[in-house]
């Protein structure tokens, strides 16, 4: 991956997208360890510079940095000198000078990770600027999707719900397109972008007219902390419209996924047994957005190789032989399911994920 920030979905393109879905394999399996713990990032420090709340994103990328063996600057702002008058640009400063080698923001305003590289060498990831963008979100979002269908090209994805100040729908439209899904948009006319027609998707305000036909439903929440005016008459009539609610849940595909960034307005969005079902798969994405994140972090930051062009250097890799209590992941075996003989599988998963460790290398 070339990109040095992680801002945007832009930043990266469908090959950058796809290298990160492929490393989120690695670090999925790492987190499915006894120790859930890898040295890649050792020396390494991340800092967190969360302007809003958050509970997913910020206890995600906390945790990936630990699982990696990075260290963690975690930035209040309830306590720091923001609250005494301090700027963006010398809170960024003052970070980077404690030799972070990435930023990790959420702020209110629209376009802050782009502001930042000029403050700091540290790479910048977006954890959403505003109504904007959210990449990450979308990353995890595309990497949950893969798990359960293999890949997205020609799924039907529909996004249900305050559209119009939601910055993870305008990321995950981007990632989703790239990756040869189709995409429908469903609002009120009131909580519908003015620029939709640009985005290259569907849009309706009929959300009965999509339900049957999508392979996944992504219902988001009301943003109310942005709506500075009404935009429906009543969240009990936007419910009865636009919730996902037990009997719309009924017309639903059986091999259909529902899905939520969190976090969850129960009731309103989503009838609470709907997220609870079993095709709500609301606390994959949590799951995923671990390893999903993992990835990002190792991507931007654990370039030994680029770190140490000037100097030089010796690799000494050392396997064990293949063989027990050795054993290999669920999808090595798939992979050689051709096998008839079960040791023999076994023997030669073993030796397939030996290879593929070798190929990220």
């Amino acid at each position: 991956m070339t990109a040095k920030h992680i801002r945007g979905i832009d930043d990266l393109g469908e090959s950058g997208i796809k290298e990160i879905l492929a490393l989120s394999d690695h670090f999925q399996e790492v987190s499915a360890r006894r120790i859930p713990k890898v040295p890649a990032l050792r020396g390494k420090t991340i800092a967190m510079l969360f302007y809003e709340d958050s509970t997913r994103t910020r206890l995600s990328f906390e945790t990936a940095s630990k699982r990696l063996s990075a260290d963690s600057l975690n930035f209040s702002i309830s306590s720091s000198s923001v609250k005494k008058g301090e700027s963006l640009r010398d809170t960024v400063e003052t970070i980077s000078a404690m030799g972070v080698d990435a930023i990790v923001v959420r702020h209110g305003s629209v376009g802050v990770p782009w502001l930042m590289p000029q403050w700091t060498p540290a790479a910048i990831v977006n954890a959403g600027d505003g109504s904007h963008e959210h990449p990450t979100q979308a990353l995890l979002d595309c990497y949950t999707i893969r798990n359960h269908f293999g890949d997205l090209d020609g799924k039907k994805i529909s996004i249900v719900g305050d559209i119009k100040h939601s910055r993870v729908a305008r990321s995950n439209v981007k990632a989703f397109l790239a990756l040869g899904a189709s995409v429908t948009l469903v609002a009120p006319k009131t909580l519908m972008p003015a620029d939709i027609e640009s985005w290259g998707v569907g849009a309706t305000d009929e959300f009965d007219s999509v339900i049957e036909e999508s392979d996944v439903l992504y219902m988001l929440r009301m943003q109310l902390e942005r709506q500075k005016d009404s935009f429906v008459p009543s969240l009990r009539e936007y419910s009865n419209e636009y919730g996902l609610t037990l009997e719309r849940s009924d017309r639903i595909h059986p091999n259909s996924l529902i899905m939520h960034p969190g976090p969850i307005n129960r009731g309103i969005e989503i009838d609470s047994i709907v997220a609870d079902s079993d095709q709500a798969i609301i606390l994959d994405q949590v799951l995923t957005g671990v390893a999903s994140r993992m990835a990002i972090l190792f991507l931007l930051c654990g370039k030994f190789i680029e770190d140490n062009s000037d100097n030089p250097f010796f690799l000494y890799l050392s396997y064990n032989a293949p063989h027990t209590p050795l054993q290999a992941t669920t999808k090595d075996l798939e992979r050689n399911k051709h096998i008839d003989i079960e040791k023999r599988q076994t023997y030669a998963a073993m030796v397939s994920s030996m290879d593929l460790s070798l190929i990220h290398i």
